[in-house]
């Protein structure tokens, strides 16, 4: 069965590596690896879900579209997470997925990934935690939103960009920025300045390089550690056997 390094994938899924080597290899041999660039749309609203993502490195934005136009976004999913689940056969979910920061992802066919959640076994677990953390997030992010100011909401977003793309520069647009505070662009841009003013990140044409990690945290609310918390404990190690398991 192929594994990630046979497939030449640059970075790794964690909840897939959480996996015991044997599942971890028979599920990835249906999956597909698919490059996921800067504005890909993985499903709409109230549209079927036919597939899940795993994604290797990159952001997706779950966000819900108003009928003004405007977007909001709920949560992010990086290499820590599915995009895709809660998922029931034929089902579909109240937001839009959609790739902010680019990278790639392993796709599996939502029957496939179904049929695994029926079977039990380390998946289903992996995945059950997934979801108790993902609503954490987006519980988490509502509180933010409400009481924290942009400079701490744009250091949490970028701490959060930072861990999964695993570098220290990546493309970001200004208008997913806005959508990302929910402010006008000028909000945006005197926030990114007061961060870059201070020595934490450089912002240019929309790409925004992390010049100061320590620093960018010291700046960031709370949340981004409850977060960061709650995604970790899904895919933290345990020994089991031969296997090494999420704690369940």
């Amino acid at each position: 069965m192929p594994s990630l390094d046979d497939r030449n994938v640059p970075h790794s899924n964690r909840i897939l590596e959480a996996l015991p080597a044997a599942d971890r290899d028979r599920l990835i041999g249906g999956m597909v690896f698919v490059a996921l660039g800067i504005k890909t749309v993985l499903f709409e609203p109230g549209e079927p879900i036919r597939a899940v993502h795993f994604p290797l490195d990159g952001v997706v934005s779950l966000v819900t579209p108003l009928d003004d136009g405007a977007v909001v976004e709920v949560a992010t999913v990086g290499n820590e997470g599915i995009v895709g689940v809660p998922l029931v056969l034929g089902g579909s979910l109240a937001v839009r997925a959609i790739s902010q920061v680019s990278g790639s992802s392993l796709r599996m066919d939502a029957g496939a990934f179904l049929s695994e959640m029926e079977q039990g076994g380390a998946l289903a677990a992996l995945v059950h935690q997934y979801l108790q953390a993902l609503f954490g997030q987006i519980a988490q992010a509502a509180a933010c939103n409400r009481l924290h100011t942009n400079e701490e909401r744009l250091s949490r977003w970028l701490l959060m960009g930072h861990d999964r793309v695993g570098v220290d520069e990546f493309a970001i647009t200004h208008e997913f920025l806005g959508q990302m505070l929910g402010s006008r662009r000028a909000t945006v841009t005197l926030s990114a300045g007061v961060l870059q003013a201070a020595g934490l990140i450089r912002y240019h044409r929309g790409h925004v390089a992390i010049l100061d990690r320590e620093g960018l945290e010291s700046v960031a609310c709370e949340c981004y550690g409850v977060i960061k918390q709650q995604l970790d404990r899904v895919v933290a190690p345990v020994v089991d056997g031969d296997h090494t398991l999420a704690t369940v």
